[in-house]
């Protein structure tokens, strides 16, 4: 692609959950992409969402010659194959997370991607939730001291199990394949890369074939991490907390924009990204408690980010070498949990290096 052109014309593979609900309109709504081809087998609802985007079967996506980038947003397991062969016939490649479902696959992908010299990036849009882009902006203002302990759930209730292939035995199922990616991926851009991790996983629904309970542990020299994630929790507490020296701070209620843009309110609405629950800063000394809002969600930067490292040779906003280190963790977690011990990381060092010279600054903390 030339970098004097000024639109980016996007084909999307899947329009399941993930690229109705969220690449779709996150696309449409950037200046310089254009949605131009889906590919999917769900043409009547593609017709009624997407009128004037051409449809075809999702393969076809990966050479089609309307497509600049092709966005992979299908089941785990067909993320590899599906970027690798876009790749090769000349396209750059956003993966919906998770990246693969192994660490070779991860692998591979960055090696294409330098040998064919295309952009390749990972899709980690709970980066610009507002709970995320709050922990940061606390954590960067030193308002805590030094911070010993972060701790971020992502629970939900759910307990009846359903017939998807999320929740039936496979590769990339279960919840913490979907949403640890998540939970590490906010780690990593908090406080980079820990040392060693340790987990328990389980199946606690009725009928489950699937772990729908999770609980990780990073370690980092002088910080521990805590990842939750759980299918049987009404209600519940805190989403984030953050403990330090001279303060904590918790983050109650989600961010809103999964479900603003389920009942298809768009990027571009004012309301957009509102998230009325504030933060609370908890004075170790006074024990006073002070709200502090919190910043406005909102993913469009993520492929804002994109256009530029396409059009301007800007560096991509989350590289592949990040998926890379990202699946090393999540397998990591893995086998602690079936050996139950503490693991290391499985990365080479130049892969470290790699991932070091590609990651955001790391914060206070680590």
């Amino acid at each position: 692609m030339e970098g004097n052109q000024k639109t980016i014309q996007v084909g999307l593979i899947g329009y399941g959950y993930a690229g109705k609900t969220f690449h779709a309109p996150l696309i449409r709504t950037v200046s310089g992409l254009e949605l131009t081809v889906v590919g999917s087998s769900r043409r009547d609802t593609v017709q009624a969402d997407l009128p004037g985007v051409a449809i075809c079967p999702p393969t076809e996506v990966t050479s089609h010659p309307d497509v600049d980038l092709v966005v992979v947003a299908t089941p785990n397991d067909s993320h590899e194959p599906l970027a690798t062969a876009a790749m090769r016939a000349g396209k750059h490649v956003v993966v919906d997370k998770p990246f693969t479902v192994t660490l070779d696959e991860a692998r591979s992908l960055v090696q294409v991607a330098k040998e064919e010299k295309r952009l390749l990036s990972v899709f980690q849009n709970r980066r610009w939730y507002s709970e995320v882009l709050a922990t940061r902006e606390i954590l960067e203002s030193g308002r805590l001291g030094h911070v010993s302990h972060y701790e971020c759930h992502m629970d939900r209730f759910r307990p009846n199990v359903r017939k998807r292939w999320r929740e039936e035995p496979g590769p990339g199922a279960g919840l913490w394949f979907d949403l640890g990616p998540h939970l590490i991926d906010q780690s990593l851009h908090l406080f980079g890369m820990p040392d060693s991790v340790q987990a328990s996983f389980a199946i606690l629904r009725e009928g489950g074939q699937t772990d729908d309970w999770a609980h990780i542990q990073l370690n980092y020299k002088a910080l521990r991490v805590i990842l939750h994630a759980s299918l049987l929790v009404s209600g519940g507490g805190p989403r984030s907390i953050l403990h330090g020296t001279v303060a904590s701070w918790a983050k109650y209620g989600g961010d809103p924009q999964e479900a603003q843009l389920i009942a298809g309110m768009l990027p571009t609405d004012p309301g957009y990204g509102v998230d009325n629950d504030p933060g609370v800063l908890f004075d170790g000394a006074t024990g006073a408690k002070t709200e502090i809002a919190v910043p406005l969600g909102d993913q469009r930067p993520y492929y804002a980010g994109v256009r530029d490292a396409i059009l301007n040779g800007k560096p991509a906003p989350i590289s592949g070498e990040h998926g890379v280190a990202i699946m090393a963790i999540l397998l990591a977690t893995f086998a602690a949990g079936r050996e139950g011990r503490v693991m290391p990381i499985p990365l080479t060092e130049e892969e470290r290096s790699a991932w070091i010279a590609s990651a955001s600054p790391v914060v206070r903390g680590a």
